[in-house]
């Protein structure tokens, strides 16, 4: 299996932490594809565990239902 490669654009926030493994947000682009949002736990070697990725227009559609949720 080949490694991934990623670039991180931009570190937007860490949101937790356990047992050194941090919860992140971030701008990365995977392989050269266009950038997108990366929500995922980073393990302590820098290396990325599971995580979910969401185009821009993805991450806009979810923080306006978690803003508008009563």
């Amino acid at each position: 299996m080949a490694d991934v490669k990623f670039n991180l654009i931009k570190h937007i926030c860490s949101f937790s932490e356990n047992k050194g493994y941090r919860k992140e947000i971030n701008l990365i682009s995977w392989n050269d594809d266009p950038a997108v949002v990366d929500i995922r736990n980073w393990m302590p070697n820098g290396r990325p565990g599971k995580g979910i990725t969401l185009t821009p227009e993805e991450a806009k559609k979810v923080a306006e239902a978690i803003l508008n949720e009563e």
